[in-house]
């Protein structure tokens, strides 16, 4: 995956310099100075930077008074074995940039979980383990636990800080490494900082301060 992100990058890159170099003789010196960050590529760099969890856990499943009468009522209650994947990343719309100079101001949304998916095929007739005294199981029984199973496993991303953590470096770090990479193609050094928009609890954005810029965040001439 970092392979492949670091080869479109480098290709986009590429793209935007022959852009610039087919302009008229004479103006080679002029048009290497015109290229600078551009917040399209920063985009398509956001939803490359999406980070890939894989989970393999197992849910419960319990419906009291399933099946019977009386004292003789049954529980259904079977556990489910699956594996799946989640999505972590930001919502590449949402960036913006600003350029000041040397100065590059990204804003970026809270990371949160773009996508999840159970495997389907990780689930057989093993995956489902019914308990000894369960009421029979249906094919419905089967279909709510597998959408119980995708509903727990994005609530467990979403609460997992760790994560979130380490997906919102990863865009930081290629957005980072873009523009120092542009700054070394036209002999220029970039500076960038890094703003989040943070959602109140009514679904409202608002900007916070700026990051530390810090080391990893400052373009270098090497």
């Amino acid at each position: 995956m970092k392979k492949l992100i670091a080869g479109i990058t480098a290709a986009v890159l590429m793209l935007g310099l022959f852009g610039s170099c087919g302009k008229a003789e004479g103006t080679a010196a002029s048009a290497e100075t015109d290229v600078e960050p551009q917040l399209s590529q920063m985009r398509s760099i956001c939803e490359l930077a999406v980070m890939e969890c894989y989970y393999h856990n197992v849910a419960k499943y319990k419906e009291k008074d399933a099946e019977g009468v009386w004292l003789w009522k049954k529980d259904k209650h079977f556990w489910v074995e699956y594996s799946g994947v989640v999505e972590l990343g930001v919502d590449a719309s949402q960036v913006t940039m600003v350029l000041d100079g040397d100065k590059v101001t990204v804003t970026l949304p809270e990371v949160k979980v773009l996508g999840c998916v159970v495997d389907s095929s990780s689930l057989t007739k093993d995956s489902f383990i019914i308990s000894q005294n369960s009421a029979a199981i249906t094919a419905e029984d089967e279909q709510a636990a597998f959408k119980e199973a995708q509903s727990r496993m994005e609530e467990s991303a979403a609460n997992d800080h760790t994560l979130l953590a380490n997906a919102e470096e990863r865009t930081k770090m290629l957005l980072t490494k873009y523009v120092e990479t542009i700054g070394e193609a036209v002999g220029k050094q970039y500076v960038i900082s890094f703003k989040r928009i943070n959602a109140d609890s009514s679904g409202t954005s608002s900007s916070s301060a700026t990051e530390s810029s810090g080391a990893s965040n400052e373009a270098s001439d090497e």
